[in-house]
């Protein structure tokens, strides 16, 4: 099974695929009926698109069970981790404890939904949102708050599951309304306020549940706004 540590598609044993949804009460039962939902560790397009980048301050939006936060913060980053469920903060938080106090001091957890949740204007010089299953009518909003959180100069990089995996072996929602391509992304952004070096369906390789190699896509868009 592809590993990612974002919300994203039921894993066999935990749920109908089909009942994947945006909502506090499904996500904290996610959480809580397994020992681990994610694989721990970074997201690949995030090492891949934000390894090179100075750290600053970051916004993990739908943070999971921290994987992405607690990379970022290793590199130096303070970043302010938020997710819908307490039960997958509660997990961010006991991956903090083993990290160790340097790593834990720059990681703040926040329970917040991010269709309602106001990161502040300009605050943050990396906002990154990884698998988040939202459907079509809040995805517009929540690419708005996300992309106005983010400083002059400052990056926002947004990766989710691509349509044409539907068609593959991977498992995942039976929902294209949950998928989009990244010129849905770029057209919530103010026109004349950013540079868009990527927007693409990136191939990657995955096992699918059969244990078979098979080529999955990310949605992958990383924005720098100008100034």
């Amino acid at each position: 099974m592809e590993q990612h540590d974002g919300h994203g598609h039921a894993r066999p044993g935990h749920g109908d695929p089909r009942e994947v949804r945006h909502d506090r009460a499904f996500w904290e039962e996610r959480y809580r009926s397994a020992d681990r939902i994610w694989s721990g560790r970074p997201n690949a397009q995030l090492v891949a698109e934000a390894g090179d980048l100075p750290p600053g301050r970051a916004l993990d939006v739908a943070c999971g069970e921290g994987g992405d936060a607690l990379w970022l913060a290793a590199r130096g980053w303070e970043v302010t981790a938020v997710d819908l469920a307490q039960a997958a903060l509660d997990r961010v938080d006991a991956a903090l404890e083993q990290a160790g106090p340097e790593v834990a001091a720059r990681v703040r957890t926040v329970r917040g939904d991010i269709g309602s949740w106001d990161p502040g204007a300009g605050r943050y010089d990396l906002v990154t949102s990884h698998f988040l299953h939202l459907p079509p009518a809040d995805r517009v909003s929540a690419f708005a708050r996300m992309a106005a959180a983010v400083a002059p100069g400052g990056t926002l990089l947004v990766v989710a599951h691509h349509g044409s995996d539907l068609a593959t072996t991977i498992g995942r929602p039976d929902l294209p309304e949950l998928f989009f391509e990244p010129a849905e992304v770029v057209a919530a952004l103010e026109p004349g306020d950013w540079d868009v070096p990527v927007a693409e369906a990136r191939p990657r390789e995955a096992v699918d549940p059969d244990g078979r190699t098979i080529t999955i896509r990310d949605t992958v868009v990383r924005a720098r706004r100008r100034g």
